[in-house]
């Protein structure tokens, strides 16, 4: 059992399901990878895992708790950390005000939570006072995953984290996204990139048509004939 679970869900928009009996999870300090085609329901199940699409069968666990019809907000603060493909800054406000937004469920000091991240992220740092909206997609990305981690979550979400960056950018990132798994933080991404995903990837999903066609480790989808032909581009 792992420590979150998407466990045989079915979900889908108006009267169609795009999720068949899908089951997605991941361990503490584990990076776990949602690879597969255009259309296969990737994105779909971080959003029904995260609370954002009700599901019409199975469940979402998280530790010992059943947290399926919990809000999106409530698993929040229940742990867990969801950056977006798409809209995932305030581009009019600075990259500090940005980071500071994360911590608003927080009602400690967070000063400590915010130089981690300037560690991790030395850039942003640099750009504290610059609105975020001036900085390019490699760097957006560093501060929408920044903020999550915020809220000193349990398990992070990404979704899609190296879309429209560089090959160098994507590099750094999965670096940085190595660094926080091994902090004990769990990490549940979708990711176009396979190859390279799967490469850093503890467990692997290969979905197509909204159902799990092949689950392994990372290193034995990426050594796997059927799904290097098929998915990876031989």
């Amino acid at each position: 059992m792992s420590f979150l679970i998407g466990k045989e869900m079915s979900a889908g928009y108006g009267g169609s399901d795009i999720l068949h009996t899908c089951t997605i999870g991941v361990e503490q300090g584990e990076i776990a990878v949602v690879v597969g085609p255009n259309g296969a329901g990737k994105s779909t199940a971080m959003k029904a895992v995260f609370g954002m699409l009700p599901l019409r069968k199975g469940s979402v666990l998280m530790g010992d708790k059943d947290i399926t019809h919990l809000k999106p907000q409530e698993r929040v603060r229940y742990g867990m950390g969801f950056v977006p493909q798409n809209n995932n800054v305030f581009t009019s406000l600075t990259v500090q005000e940005n980071l500071e937004m994360g911590a608003f469920i927080r009602r400690d000091d967070f000063s400590d939570t915010l130089t981690q991240v300037f560690d991790l992220f030395p850039v942003l740092k640099e750009k504290r006072s610059q609105a975020a909206g001036e900085l390019s997609g490699g760097q957006r990305q560093q501060v929408a995953v920044g903020r999550a981690l915020m809220t000193q979550p349990q398990v992070l979400m990404l979704d899609e984290p190296t879309a429209g960056v560089s090959p160098i950018v994507m590099d750094e990132l999965f670096d940085r996204i190595i660094e926080i798994a091994r902090s004990g933080i769990a990490i549940l991404m979708v990711e176009q990139n396979a190859k390279q995903a799967l490469s850093i990837a503890d467990k692997g999903y290969v979905l197509v048509q909204g159902s799990n066609r092949y689950t392994d480790t990372g290193s034995a989808l990426l050594a796997n004939p059927n799904v290097r032909k098929a998915f990876l581009g031989g």
